[in-house]
């Protein structure tokens, strides 16, 4: 049977065996990802099977880490590099932007960059400082990266294949509240390319957008709301940068609605970027403004008040409560 019941994490896990099994150029790097199978066991038994020189054991240092992929990558290598943590992705923000987001630009599309760089991220884990943070917009906002996130363990399973499979570098933040939960995985056929925006509940009324862990909370929403008598459309962005708009704009122009929710700070947010260009694209079809749900904009709090910070089902339906009233 093609078809397994499967958690994100052991999604991912089968996904980079098979990127691994298929290109003998693949390899893995990161801290602690070898013999221990990463801090949450998302490459655990792929050291044992393809060995420490295609699963690697790296020192504590992102910069390096991510600096010895462009390397590999420039020799033909396609190295997939795991940040343990969210807010530990920041030592190798200068390599990320400066290096390899450019280095293709720079060298007249002669030379590619097939870096992948895992990202745990998000909150609703109860973790502590540098741990639960949100970075995507930062590199979203920077040219020359591809920035995805999957929301559900089919959806993980394939992007990580395909993220793999690109000649440009990729940011792939995987959603650490999203790890457990299991979901149907379709071996056999992945459903959508890696940059596609994917509705994934109909409705009328309202459309909710968001990505990676969000997609459950607005799903959540949608429920409640159908049961008060509110249709809401889900939408489920999948790729943060580039953004597969056609889907978001054909459901605004249907609900004339738009909620748009990310456990990041919504300040100069995707968010922001989804409003700006919906309301750009389909301002007469839009019969409220545009509405964004975000976590607020100070630095992630101590983990006790993290169910303050973050957007859950009552903010987005408060929201969509907003959108309706106009």
């Amino acid at each position: 049977m093609s078809v397994e019941n499967l958690s994100m994490a052991k999604a991912i896990n089968l996904g980079l065996r098979q990127s691994l099994l298929a290109d003998s150029k693949v390899l893995l790097m990161g801290e602690d990802i070898g013999p221990l199978g990463g801090v949450f066991r998302v490459t655990e038994g792929l050291h044992a099977e393809f060995g420490d020189k295609r699963v690697l054991d790296t020192p504590l240092a992102e910069s390096g880490i991510v600096g010895t992929a462009i390397g590999l990558a420039m020799r033909g290598y396609r190295p997939v590099c795991e940040i343990q943590f969210d807010g530990f992705i920041f030592p190798a923000f200068d390599q990320i932007t400066t290096q390899l987001a450019k280095l293709t630009s720079r060298h007249h599309g002669s030379l590619t960059m097939p870096v992948v760089i895992r990202v745990p991220f998000g909150g609703h884990i109860g973790a502590v400082e540098h741990h639960q943070e949100s970075p995507e917009a930062y590199f979203a906002h920077t040219p020359g990266l591809r920035v995805v996130s999957p929301s559900n363990p089919h959806d993980a399973y394939w992007m990580i294949q395909e993220s793999i499979a690109s000649n440009d570098p990729v940011l792939f933040f995987e959603p650490k509240s999203r790890y457990w939960p299991k979901g149907d995985v379709d071996t056999a056929e992945s459903g959508s390319p890696l940059h596609a925006t994917r509705v994934v509940r109909e409705g009328t009324e309202v459309t909710l957008v968001g990505y990676g862990p969000m997609v459950a909370m607005l799903l959540q929403a949608a429920d409640i709301a159908a049961s008060e008598g509110t249709s809401v459309e889900v939408i489920d962005l999948r790729s943060i940068s580039p953004i597969d708009y056609e889907p978001i704009i054909a459901s605004v122009q249907k609900t004339g609605r738009l909620v748009v929710a990310h456990e990041a700070p919504g300040f100069v947010s995707v968010g922001s970027e989804i409003a700006a260009t919906v309301t750009e694209r389909a301002f007469y079809s839009l019969e409220a403004p545009v509405l964004r749900v975000a976590g607020f904009d100070t630095p992630f709090p101590p983990a006790k008040l993290e169910t303050a910070y973050l957007p859950d089902a009552d903010r987005i339906l408060e929201a969509v409560d907003r959108a309706m009233a106009y």
